[in-house]
């Protein structure tokens, strides 16, 4: 992604922090929670692998159709998967939104904007708003789970993979990471 290269690092950092827990979560004894974990993981890696600030590595001419053949077929199983449970639609919002990234940066890759003209392209645009949406409504989701949490002695039962706060609150920071790549792009 373009833009400064500190910004890019803490983009790298929170998104494979994020990845890293979502590995975490693969161990839940909760068959849809492990599932669910997968694809954000692959979302958090290949967002933190996108993120890479750009004066740091400069990706060979492969990576940008790379990323988009993978996260295109992220969004067909997130598709497919759609069918018994409405969250992977988000996954397929989300891993469209990194085809599409990918896509333009393969199309300029040297540029610092991925569109010819002035302002911000329509798919861009609505990328944005929904996802500007997505990390609004998923804030106001986490506040009551913080504040409700159940005391000491309650999530201390809970393993790390079953931790609904922690699972929102990597939700809502790839939420975040989303609308600053986004933004970058």
């Amino acid at each position: 992604m373009h833009g400064p290269a500190s910004h890019g690092w803490l983009l790298v950092a929170l998104c494979a922090a994020t990845g890293a827990y979502c590995l975490l979560r693969m161990r839940s004894h909760v068959e849809e929670q492990r599932r669910a974990a997968g694809g954000e993981a692959l979302m958090g890696f290949g967002m933190a692998a996108m993120a890479v600030p750009a004066a740091v590595f400069t990706p060979p001419s492969w990576a940008w159709p790379g990323y988009a053949a993978v996260f295109g077929a992220a969004a067909l199983h997130a598709l497919w998967s759609a069918r018994a449970d409405a969250h992977h639609l988000h996954h397929l919002v989300g891993a469209s939104a990194m085809a599409y990234m990918a896509a333009t940066m393969a199309a300029s890759p040297g540029h610092a904007s991925g569109h010819g003209g002035s302002g911000i392209p329509l798919v861009t645009g609505v990328l944005l708003l929904y996802f500007t949406g997505y990390v609004l409504l998923s804030g106001v989701r986490l506040v009551p789970v913080a504040a409700g949490g159940g005391g000491v002695g309650g999530i201390g039962s809970v393993g790390w993979g079953d931790r609904p706060e922690l699972a929102r609150a990597c939700r809502l920071s790839m939420g975040i990471a989303m609308v600053a790549m986004l933004l970058a792009l």
